[in-house]
């Protein structure tokens, strides 16, 4: 497996550090609201990359940030008669399962990832920070517990691993929002004092009783190692993280041991007619916007996979639409599962392509390839059909396909008892050349979106999306 290491800044070959299991993690959604099309994106690329392993187990944890600023401001804005815990716990946990509803629409494998809660992972939090201070990398504030870059530096570490920080930008300021400008370098919160009536924990703290609650970048650096332990292999996300979050995630886990995580892969953006996503500028979308014009959330996934991950992505309308045609011809491709016949016709080696898929795959996620090699064999087989010989070896091509790209097509299903008999009665029609029954019945069988087509091997179904 070769892939792109944000760390290095070149394309690596991928070494485990144990062979028998990888270990990767992925920043998940902040669960205040519906997650936009672009933050799927960053979702897509995690789960291609563990299907990429194939049969190498992939231990594959993914956070969900349910405490910080917004999670707090949104839950006491929807929620003002309940407890501040309360109503953080019902707003989280609703868009919790919106998440993963819209994760398995779009084609991930949720049973194939752990997920964690950063209000149930308190207690590492904490002990990372008593660690931190305890080093004097970390030191009380009146609103809080900061990290010290300065200090962090004065142990020889270096601050900017990911990318090369600007001379002199560097400020001894601190910073308590969990978001703030990519450009500056500030200490950054660990633990937040608590403000008004807003959930807290009470950290005992070199005789201080700092109730409060955890800041943003230490959620990640603890979930991440208490389920995966320090180091581990890989950590993904889109390229907006790289800077401050992943950088502060990096600096509070090795400030206490060398290394981190040995690969950082991260997505590039996804763009809105050429420009970034704005509720302002009025292209802000979600799945549901997608599937509300009767579009596929597949088809959202294919639009992502013929895109490659390191490259910026423009999403439009016209090209989540070719997106879906593209989808179908893929699914008229695996209806052929369904209807083999006798002739000898010119056929794929399916043995072959279903390597070459693999060899893409590993190749860093060279998905929009991937496509393109599918793409071609669906136009072969919808000139010659799939004969009953190959039917075996076509199967074992769909289930790769599945595994790496996560398209379903294995799984299209047979139409009905109902239907095949309306496709025999149509060829009866044809055969007697009986055209106005003909197309009746095709007409019948459009309505139940399955259309027909007539090909020198016999009649040819296809179910429509």
């Amino acid at each position: 497996m070769k892939l792109y290491n944000t760390l290095t800044k070149q394309v690596d070959e991928f070494k485990p550090l144990n062979p028998g299991q990888i270990t990767m993690y992925s920043c998940g959604p902040t669960v205040y609201d519906h997650i936009h099309i672009g933050n799927l994106r960053a979702f897509i690329a995690a789960d291609s990359l563990r299907r990429a392993f194939g049969k190498t187990p992939v231990k594959h944890v993914m956070n969900f940030t349910d405490i910080d600023d917004k999670t707090i401001a949104r839950s006491a804005q929807k929620y003002p008669e309940d407890s501040a815990e309360e109503a953080l716990s019902k707003l989280t946990r609703n868009y919790e399962a919106i998440f993963l509803e819209d994760m398995e629409a779009i084609g991930n494998d949720t049973a194939a990832m752990t997920f964690v809660r950063a209000t149930e992972s308190i207690q590492q939090m904490q002990q990372l920070i008593i660690d931190l201070y305890k080093k004097k990398i970390a030191y009380i504030a009146d609103d809080g517990v900061y990290f010290s870059i300065k200090a962090y530096q004065a142990e020889g570490k270096k601050y900017g691993q990911l990318l090369k920080l600007v001379a002199g930008n560097t400020s001894e300021a601190r910073i308590d929002n969990d978001e703030y400008d990519k450009e500056s370098v500030h200490d950054f919160a660990l633990w937040k004092a608590q403000r008004g009536n807003e959930p807290a924990w009470d950290l005992e703290l070199d005789g201080h009783n700092l109730l409060g609650r955890p800041g943003w970048h230490i959620e990640c650096s603890a979930m991440s190692c208490a389920n995966l332990g320090q180091p581990f292999d890989i950590h993904t996300g889109g390229i907006d993280l790289v800077f401050p979050h992943h950088e502060n995630e990096i600096a509070q886990s090795t400030a206490l041991q060398d290394n981190y995580a040995n690969y950082f892969v991260h997505n590039e953006h996804l763009l809105v007619e050429g420009r970034k996503m704005s509720k302002s500028l009025n292209n802000f979308f979600t799945l549901q916007d997608v599937e509300e014009r009767d579009f596929s959330p597949l088809a959202f996934r294919v639009l992502v996979l013929q895109a490659h991950y390191r490259n910026q992505l423009n999403f439009s309308w016209e090209s989540l639409e070719a997106a879906q045609n593209r989808l179908q011809s893929f699914y008229d491709m695996a209806a052929l599962q369904w209807q083999t016949h006798d002739a000898s016709v010119e056929a794929p080696i399916f043995s072959e392509l279903t390597e070459q898929l693999r060899e893409l795959a590993q190749d860093d996620l060279d998905t929009p390839q991937m496509m393109a090699e599918i793409s071609k064999v669906a136009k072969m087989m919808e000139l010659n059909g799939l004969a009953k010989k190959d039917l075996v070896s076509f199967k074992d091509y769909l289930t790769t396909t599945d595994n790496l790209l996560g398209l379903n097509l294995a799984k299209q299903p047979d139409i009905d008892t109902s239907q095949k008999e309306l496709l025999v009665a149509r060829q009866k029609a044809r055969d007697s050349k009986d055209w106005a029954r003909t197309d009746e019945i095709r007409t019948e069988l459009a309505q139940q979106s399955v259309t027909v087509r007539d090909t020198p091997t016999g009649q040819i179904w296809s179910r429509q999306i």
